[in-house]
């Protein structure tokens, strides 16, 4: 859990200047009240080393159906045929729901009802810590709200938790989950480093897949970032390819320089600032503490490697200029997307079901 952690401090010296501290607390829009939360799990058959949030995953979520699929008569014709739920592809389960046969989407509705349940559980637990106590609202991102299943998992649960007598709103995030995590870096750094340019590069990295993207702040639509939007973007699916972490860089900064000539080629002035969202505890000098366990190639926690400067180091100067690389958690940046939406709030929160159930908890701040 990441409650209170270093003050502001200044950015790596060779990322280009005095900035925000990666993984900073206070950031220009809200206090980062917390994030990484890990409850240890104390239910039924728990694993003694594993995490409430677990119960919530989209690796929880095959699991649920892998369960109820096995619980079916040996002489029965399972629905989904021989494909393990993990492979079974987000497509196919919409399809399911929305023209299925009856015992296909019987067991697909199934699936969703056990999860919304247990999701609703690790919420309520969530609502009861320090950094998340008084949230308002919360907004579900991830790769699985990237789908009908997940919006009716998210919706099943807000019912369950309303009934519960729990006040706080549940709603999918409103970017597409798969461009929020590029989007919510706007929000990471002083508008002032971004005014005068048409965008900046973002980098998502996650357990199963690296997106980069040049960001349109579009501050002359919405000064507030509201009307932000991903321009054109990468996608890399490392998990299929299971790459080395110097692999994993070298082909993220391929995929950072190809966006930042095209950018540059259609006439698009480039702020020389590149937003990093990155599973983990993220120290100020952008060294990750724990929770990158996920990530491809294994060794993300070492002491002398660091992302930010790395990548500082590797990508091509813009306008003339060395970037400045600003880093944080993949849920917190991706939760800032939805900052524009909460601002008549006190208190808010964001989860990302994705590979784990990553999680942050906000304060608007009064100048916000």
């Amino acid at each position: 859990m990441a409650e209170r952690r270093e003050k502001d401090a200044p950015g790596d010296p060779a990322a280009g200047g005095r900035i925000l501290a990666h993984g900073a607390r206070e950031l220009p829009g809200v206090i980062v009240e917390s994030y990484n939360l890990e409850l240890k799990d104390r239910g039924p058959g728990a694993d003694p080393q594993g995490f409430l949030g677990d119960r919530a995953s989209k690796r929880a979520f095959s699991r649920i159906l892998d369960d109820l699929r096995a619980q079916m008569p040996e002489s029965d014709v399972d629905p989904l045929g021989d494909t393990p739920s993990a492979q079974v592809g987000k497509k196919k389960l919409d399809a399911a729901i929305a023209r299925g046969d009856v015992a296909e989407a019987g067991l697909v509705l199934a699936a969703i009802e056990a999860f919304a349940q247990e999701l609703a559980k690790v919420i309520s637990h969530f609502l009861r810590s320090k950094g998340w106590e008084g949230c308002q609202a919360i907004a579900v991102g991830g790769g699985l709200r990237g789908s009908r299943v997940g919006e009716l998992a998210i919706g099943r649960a807000a019912v369950l938790l309303k009934t519960q007598g729990v006040q706080t709103e549940l709603a999918p995030i409103a970017h597409d989950p798969d461009e929020a995590g590029l989007i919510g870096a706007a929000h990471l750094t002083p508008a002032w480093t971004l005014a005068g340019h048409d965008g900046f590069v973002a980098v998502d990295i996650g357990g199963a897949n690296v997106r980069v993207g040049i960001v349109r702040p579009r501050f002359d639509l919405a000064p507030d970032l509201s009307r932000a939007q991903a321009w054109k973007t990468k996608l890399w699916r490392h998990a299929d390819e299971k790459p080395s972490r110097k692999a994993t860089l070298e082909r993220l900064v391929d995929m950072a320089r190809g966006l930042i000539e095209r950018a540059e080629a259609e006439g698009l002035k480039l702020a020389p600032f590149v937003g990093v969202a990155c599973p983990g505890l993220i120290a100020a000098d952008g060294s990750i503490s724990r929770g990158g366990q996920n990530l491809p190639g294994g060794n993300w926690h070492a002491e002398r490697f660091n992302l930010p400067r790395s990548l500082a180091l590797a990508l091509p100067r813009i306008g003339g200029q060395g970037v400045c690389v600003l880093m944080h958690n993949d849920a917190v940046v991706q939760g800032l997307s939805q900052a524009p939406l909460m601002r008549g709030l006190t208190k808010w929160g964001a989860i990302t079901i994705g590979t784990g159930l990553g999680n942050a908890a906000y304060s608007n701040r009064g100048e916000a």
